[in-house]
């Protein structure tokens, strides 16, 4: 990454903050070790697509690595991973002097002094002398292809990796068709594609991948890889504007007219882009800190904006309409996918209900129509559901949108769905029902090893019955309190208070053996006991009391970053990126490359010691944070781990969504604005606050002293100034009386 400009300290409406976005954070990734395993994401907010440059071949997860050089197409993309893959892709690649449409050979060469990532815009010049540039609308892009002036240009279109169609309009400079490559849609599905030039074609044809056949003057094709290309005179600068449609071809058409028409050309699109990234970024404004701290977090703040991709469309009298993934039907109303809950449950969605409360109402009635369309709450849409991970947090996402005041949908609705969620198993993946269903009621845990992943089922689980139980509750539901109210308190069985760990268990009620904390896998999920021990997000003093009280609880805690760094590969039998990745970052059991223990910090504040986790929020900010492609300790999981950060530097995470209460940690910036939706204004101020002076010893809110270790969500709704300030040495007579600690079931 570039220098990045100085900015003074007063900031205007106006100020480009676009520019500390660089969209190539965590892209230095493979498949063994993961800075992200991002791309250079070309996107608006939430948008229906997004763009980027692809280095791998058609169809490998891995779209773009930082360590290539060459790029082969720039397409459409909606992949929330490379562990699932990409589907509705199809990609444009500008060739000069002779045309060549076989992904290896038409490769282009680059180097990344070469080129530019923000959310707004990216750009190459490829060492062969062509430039590409790609600005965003929510469901296209605009482009602009410049050749050099000593050789004819050419664009291939290429339908990746299943069937596709082109149709060439010459007379009208167009380009439509479709693709279907997918692995979770309905039969039928299609990505309808529209592309108008501002110029017209000097030549143009058809081709296919397969063979890499080209044929010349043909207008249409439909088949295997069925691609386009066209061709333009010497230094032509070509521009297109593309939007696509899950409904029909008429429909991206008004969807060009309506996102790009406009707009003259691609430099109105671009600014009308970094419009609304700036406009974002001011509604989360910080001032002081560094010029790599402000890079660090509007880099997180953009990718925490990226995902649920919008699954709606507006049709030609601007009512939201979509296609449904999940019953290939179509419906009104609005339709939200790609996201998996495991990842985003636990932060990036309690952000969502700070800065967008109208699009988490829409996003609950859109949760209760996919289960009402294919009989299942989503656990991992893309864009159908997949069942993957484990748990069933959708309820975490509509309970916690309910006690934030968001209620745009029916409680009873949401508890019936969930109900037969948490006592049925569906037929795709571990989080498409309940895995383990029967053992969990009858037992109280899930067995092993009859379940692979069973403790860590067992826990998630049981925050997911609180967090129906809660709902319940809010809304007067006593069936349903009854029912849930049984389960509250499951993660007590699969506690070992002989060694202090969550634990494996078999049927017959003995503990798995052998037993090793350091094993990963096995009854957990890409993560050993160190990490699992501390899911009771819903009752740490449950938890704290089965340690034996808040001094074992807390040595414990400081065991995690003591212990050695060592792997032990369990069940895996080889060491996979999650585990490499804890190794690097090199603080002891600590794995926050992956989501169980990323709450965990803020544990200490249950505990009366709330400046152990100052500290080590802030340590682990800074050190396993950054902008460049190197910026990620681990997977970003559709805005997870930025999310994670975000919070975390306004000085505030959701240990618990599902209730009101957001937890303390230590600020990042000595200044941070929150503009709300409802245009209130809540400030978060740190005087003295530096790279030493990370812990608090004296809060204000309001004006009037404050020592709990949490606020409320609506304490930030209401607006007002959370007012801390800071010091080099721990506050430990500060946050620690019970009225301090942040919400527990059990209260004692």
């Amino acid at each position: 990454m570039g220098p990045i400009p100085n900015t003074h300290w007063g900031v205007e409406a106006n100020d480009d903050l676009v520019k500390y976005a660089n969209t190539l954070q965590g892209t230095a990734s493979d498949f063994s070790c993961s800075y992200g395993n991002t791309y250079p994401t070309t996107a608006l907010p939430f948008g229906m697509n997004a763009w980027t440059p692809q280095t791998g071949k058609n169809g490998d997860g891995w779209k773009y690595q930082y360590t290539a050089n060459t790029i082969r197409g720039f397409g459409q993309t909606h992949q929330c991973s490379p562990w699932v893959n990409d589907y509705a892709v199809f990609t444009l690649m500008p060739v000069a002097g002779t045309l060549v449409v076989d992904e290896n050979k038409r490769a282009a060469a680059f180097h990344h002094e070469n080129e530019t990532g923000r959310p707004d815009y990216y750009k190459v010049q490829f060492d062969n002398g062509i430039t590409t540039e790609i600005t965003p609308v929510e469901r296209g892009a605009a482009m602009r292809f410049s050749y050099p002036a000593t050789e004819e240009g050419f664009l291939v279109l290429d339908g990746y990796t299943q069937l596709s169609e082109v149709n060439i309009d010459a007379a009208h400079r167009r380009i439509s068709g479709w693709v279907n490559n997918s692995r979770w849609t309905p039969k039928g599905f299609r990505n309808y594609f529209v592309l108008e030039f501002d110029q017209p074609f000097m030549s143009f044809g058809t081709w296919e991948n397969e063979k890499n056949t080209i044929l010349k003057d043909s207008t249409q094709k439909e088949g295997k890889g069925a691609g386009a290309w066209l061709q333009f005179p010497k230094g032509a600068v070509v521009q297109v504007k593309i939007a696509s449609s899950y409904i029909s071809p008429q429909q991206a058409a008004t969807t060009l007219q309506r996102e790009l028409g406009a707009f003259t050309g691609f430099d109105d699109t671009r600014a009308a882009a970094q419009q609304v990234w700036n406009k974002l970024f001011h509604r989360v404004l910080v001032e002081g800190g560094t010029e790599e701290q402000k890079a660090t977090f509007y880099s997180c703040l953009f990718r925490a904006n990226l995902f649920s991709h919008q699954f709606f469309e507006y049709n030609e009298q601007g009512q939201p309409v979509y296609y449904s993934p999940y019953d290939g039907a179509i419906h009104d109303g609005y339709m939200y996918t790609d996201n998996g809950f495991w990842d985003t449950f636990r932060s990036q969605f309690p952000l969502n209900t700070i800065l967008h409360p109208t699009m988490e109402g829409r996003y609950m009635q859109a949760l209760l129509a996919a289960q009402q369309q294919c009989g299942w709450l989503p656990a991992w849409s893309f864009p159908s559901e997949t069942g993957g991970m484990l748990g069933n947090h959708a309820i975490s996402l509509l309970t916690d949108a309910w006690v934030k005041g968001i209620r745009s949908f029916s409680a009873d609705s949401a508890l019936k769905a969930y109900y037969h969620e948490a006592t049925n198993k569906g037929p795709w993946g571990g989080a498409n029902g309940r895995q383990g269903w029967k053992d969990y009621y009858q037992l109280g845990y899930v067995a092993y090893p009859e379940s692979q992943g069973s403790t860590a089922q067992t826990l998630e689980y049981a925050y997911d019955d609180f967090c129906a139980w809660q709902l319940a509750t809010y809304t007067g539901n006593r069936f349903y309190t009854n029912v849930f109210a049984r389960q509250l308190y499951n993660y007590r069985n699969v506690f070992d208070p002989a060694t202090n760990f969550m634990r494996g268990r078999l049927t017959n009620g003995q503990w798995a053996t052998p037993f090793d904390p350091l094993d990963w896998g096995g009854p957990y999920t890409e993560g050993n006991a160190w990490h699992y021990t501390w899911s009771v997000f819903h009752d740490v003093q449950g938890l704290i009391n089965l340690m034996g009280g808040e001094q074992h609880f807390t040595a414990k805690l400081d065991s995690v970053f003591s212990m050695p760094n060592i792997i032990k590969t369990g069940s895996y039998g080889t060491i996979i990126h999650e585990m490499k990745e804890m190794q690097l970052a090199n603080m002891g059991q600590y794995a926050h490359g992956n989501q169980p223990i990323q709450h965990m910090i803020y544990l200490y504040n249950y505990a009366r010691q709330p400046w152990k986790a100052q500290a080590h929020v802030r340590a682990v900010m800074d050190k396993l944070y950054n902008a460049t492609e190197k910026g990620f300790p681990g997977d970003e999981d559709q805005g997870g781990m930025s999310s994670w950060y975000v919070l975390s530097a306004l000085g505030l995470y959701a240990v618990c969504p599902g209730t009101d209460q957001y937890v303390i940690g230590s600020p990042l910036f000595p200044k941070v604005t929150i503009t709300l939706e409802n245009g209130k204004q809540f400030i978060i101020e740190a005087k003295n606050n530096n790279g030493k002076n990370v812990y608090i010893s004296h809060a204000t809110l309001n004006g009037k002293e404050y020592t709990h270790n949490w606020i409320t969500h609506t304490d930030i709704t209401n607006g007002g100034v959370l007012h801390f300030d800071m010091s080099n040495k721990p506050a430990t007579n500060r946050g620690i009386l019970n009225a301090d600690k942040p919400f527990s079931l059990t209260t004692k």
